[in-house]
């Protein structure tokens, strides 16, 4: 496994376990003061909703497992599909709220975007693909053969 890709797994495994046990476990300090030092981002964006917000954190703790699964079987075939999962839902979280942070002081939107692109980037580097040994070493073999 690439450093990278074990790397993206477990800081994504850390951040999904953080946000949806915070979330599924304390719905309304989630909805009151998530992501806490950072201001709360949650609550300026309409009334609470425990199903909601209980849904969201039970989604975050899925996506967390089976980052924690990608640690654990070491597959490539494994990191691309968590790399997809991650990704789609990165990029439909990331454009949310780059199109709804009217509502927000201009440091907790900036903060948000960053997290959310932070987020968004660690799918994408799971979908990157490893070099394979093999190849690496025919392209090793082919820049030797031609000097």
């Amino acid at each position: 496994m690439r450093r990278l890709h074990f790397l993206a797994l477990a800081f994504s495994a850390l951040l999904a376990l953080f946000v949806g046990g915070w979330a599924y476990f304390a719905a309304q300090s989630f909805y009151d003061s998530f992501p806490g030092v950072l201001g709360s981002w949650v609550s300026v964006d309409g009334p609470f909703n425990e199903h909601l917000i209980r849904d969201v954190g039970a989604m975050y703790l899925a996506l967390g497992a089976a980052s924690i699964g990608g640690l654990i079987w070491r597959h490539p075939i494994a990191h691309r599909v968590l790399g997809l999962a991650w990704t789609v839902f990165g990029t439909l979280h990331f454009a949310y709220h780059a199109f709804h942070l009217a509502h927000m002081p201009l440091a907790s939107a900036i903060g948000e975007m960053v997290a959310l692109g932070i987020s968004l980037l660690l799918g994408v580097v799971l979908l990157i693909p490893e070099r394979s040994s093999s190849a690496h070493s025919s392209a090793q073999g082919s820049a030797r053969s031609a000097r």
